[in-house]
């Protein structure tokens, strides 16, 4: 196999992954499952992971690393801070199935009992509160935002935001995505000295 064949069979098998995680859940998911969701063997499975839980933990990247990748686009473009501000917030909002949550719920369960997803999982879930703590510290160097505290700031709207999206995700009908977004409005304005109808 070549090497270029390889690596798009390694991004089928970790599509493939996904796909079987979000229906049967992290805990659940076997690498046989996989295996025959892939219509591959298990052995292949196993000469690319080598374990489940490395198998399982590269999944939760590859599902992850795709929101990144929509997060790094907001933080490499040339908009003002306000902007980007919106857009993460936007971005980091649940959406129709809303099955980016679901893995990222999922992923922080199963890092309790998971080394391997825990690290990976601590370290993209970082990247969000540091690429927020970023857009907070330019708007405050510019006099965008008023906040003594960026790094703390990002934190508190994140927490927030984690735990109203953990509710919508999971709860049906607990809460509405327009309460969502208004109190992660009203939130965030108050953090950053803003009015909530600037981050409309």
């Amino acid at each position: 196999m070549t090497r270029r064949a390889a690596e798009i069979r390694l991004d089928a098998l970790l599509r493939t992954a996904c796909d079987v995680i979000v229906e049967r859940g992290l805990a659940n998911t076997r690498t046989a499952d996989v295996a025959q969701a892939a219509g591959v063997s298990q052995a292949l499975v196993f000469y690319h992971f080598a374990t489940k839980d490395r198998l399982l933990a590269q999944a939760f990247a590859y599902a992850v690393e795709q929101d990144l990748a929509r997060l790094d686009a907001v933080m490499c473009s040339s908009a003002p801070p306000l902007t980007k501000l919106r857009r993460i917030v936007r971005l980091y909002t649940p959406a129709g199935r809303a099955t980016s949550w679901a893995m990222w719920i999922d992923g922080w369960a199963e890092s309790l009992r998971t080394p391997e997803l825990e690290k990976v999982s601590r370290r993209l879930d970082l990247r969000w509160r540091e690429d927020l703590a970023t857009v907070i510290a330019d708007g405050v160097r510019d006099g965008t935002f008023k906040c003594a505290d960026p790094a703390g700031a990002a934190w508190r709207i994140s927490a927030v935001v984690d735990g109203l999206a953990v509710q919508l995700a999971v709860h049906e009908r607990v809460i509405s995505r327009r309460q969502f977004a208004e109190w992660v409005r009203l939130l965030t304005a108050r953090e950053l000295g803003l009015d909530p109808a600037q981050l409309d």
